[in-house]
């Protein structure tokens, strides 16, 4: 069977600013908040690795933009390092201006689409030192932000997006211990989830007033909640999950209102944030063009099955994960692999979200010892291509079902560093010997992905 999709397809990957960029304190380049923690705890980082140099895209972007024209990829979406754009008395350094030109500049020479989004969980320390997302104030410094972005690259940028996983600084910075600030505060962590939505809103409304001729979305880490069953319980514990890990971001983005459920959910547990009824208005005003998803693996839940300890109130107090026996695992990541997924969140989007248009933006599968794989000084990752192809397989589907599916990124291009677990597990396309000078070797799956560009299929 022939998979063919639309000859103005997006095929390329992602990645972000600091888990790539390097040069973490040259150039007028502040703290951000993961420079700051391992300073202060290196001992958390896998291998001791830190933010310092990852993979040295900030000296090699030529390299690597070249490379990726050679691999076929017709876009590549990147951050923006917020903390190295804005200094610290809120001027903007001029070296990060020059670096983000000529990167984007590149690009375009490459016949490569640069997508750049605006926050990648890089909170510059010295506002984080004033409370981060949690302060209605770094709302406001994050809207001068973006449109210090929109003024300075968008006559050239045309696609933009305000936040990759806007969740995640919630769910592992203020409902776990895996990012900083790791404070366990459900009533906070609302706080922080609802101020990154009105910041999102109030880029849009930068973005429109400036007339470009764009478009402007973010991007969310749609995760499918399985149930264990049809039982009530077990349908009500995949809804409260779905609610507050997916519909809390999704449903303002696209329909300008949080979920009613949500909204009585977050009452009933006395979680609810300070906001104000102009807030609720500029949310409501001001819904994405468009959407990125990112999908890795579904999420099984299940009834809770032990009572709830209020002091320690997380949203896994009100489900428990399910472990579905015969599940497909990545052996090398832990992670269950399941292709369909990607299938029921685009019909969701398709029938739920107005069908609005939305693209992969991050799929991929994460390999721990690499090297187990090479061959004549080339990772054999069979196993990476199988993976893209039967996810492909079912976003082919999708497209033929009427989903209105506009393109694929793999996560990532080359491999790079990923927060506490540094390069633990490698996604890339690419090859990075951390260990020689940063050298970059293409893996047998940037053939193949090459090849699948060539041929809009396979």
């Amino acid at each position: 069977m022939n998979y063919k999709f639309p000859t103005d397809f997006w095929w390329g990957s992602a990645s972000s600013a600091t888990q790539m960029e390097g040069a973490y304190n040259v150039d007028g380049k502040e703290q951000n908040i993961w420079d700051y923690w391992y300073e202060i705890s290196p001992e958390k980082f896998h291998n001791n690795i830190g933010p310092k140099d990852t993979s040295n895209f900030y000296y090699k972007y030529k390299e690597d933009i070249a490379l990726m024209k050679e691999l076929g990829h017709n876009s590549f979406r990147f951050s923006i390092s917020w903390s190295r754009l804005i200094k610290a008395d809120n001027s903007i350094n001029q070296k990060a201006v020059d670096f983000y030109n000529n990167v984007i500049n590149t690009m375009l020479e490459n016949n490569i689409e640069p997508f750049i989004n605006l926050f990648h969980f890089d909170m510059p320390m010295y506002l984080q030192e004033i409370g981060g997302w949690e302060n209605r104030e770094v709302v406001t410094h994050y809207q001068n932000y973006a449109k210090t972005c929109f003024e300075l690259f968008g006559d050239r940028v045309k696609k933009w997006f305000t936040h990759n996983e806007p969740i995640v600084p919630v769910e592992f910075g203020y409902l776990g211990v895996h990012h900083y600030p790791a404070i366990v505060d459900f009533k906070r962590a609302v706080q922080v989830g609802y101020h990154i939505m009105l910041s999102s809103a109030l880029a849009i409304s930068e973005y429109r007033k400036l007339n470009l001729d764009g478009q402007i979305g973010i991007i969310i880490n749609l995760t499918p909640s399985y149930p264990r069953s049809n039982s009530k319980e077990d349908l009500e514990a995949s809804n409260i999950a779905d609610l507050i890990l997916n519909r809390s971001f999704l449903d303002p983005s696209v329909h300008g209102e949080f979920p009613g459920e949500l909204i009585e959910f977050v009452k009933q547990q006395n979680l609810m944030p300070i906001y104000t009824k102009e807030d609720i208005e500029i949310i409501k005003n001001n819904t994405v063009d468009f959407l990125g998803v990112n999908y890795y693996q579904p999420r099984r839940v299940k009834a809770k099955e032990s009572e709830v300890k209020e002091e320690i109130l997380t949203p896994e107090s009100f489900f428990d994960f399910y472990d579905m026996p015969g599940k497909q695992i990545n052996p090398h990541r832990g992670w269950e692999i399941y292709e369909k997924g990607i299938y029921d969140l685009s019909i969701n989007i398709r029938d739920n979200y107005k069908n609005i248009p939305f693209f992969i933006s991050e799929n991929g599968m994460g390999v721990e010892g690499e090297d187990k794989f090479k061959v004549n000084g080339r990772i054999e990752d069979d196993y990476r291509i199988e993976f893209i192809r039967e996810h492909l397989k079912y976003a082919n589907k999708a497209l033929n079902e009427g989903c209105n599916m506009k393109g694929y990124h793999l996560w990532t291009f080359m491999d790079n560093w990923s927060w506490l677990n540094a390069y633990k597990n490698r996604y890339g396309f690419v090859e990075v010997d951390i260990n020689n000078e940063f050298k970059r070797t293409p893996k047998k799956s940037a053939y193949w992905f090459k090849e699948l560009i060539l041929n809009n299929g396979f």
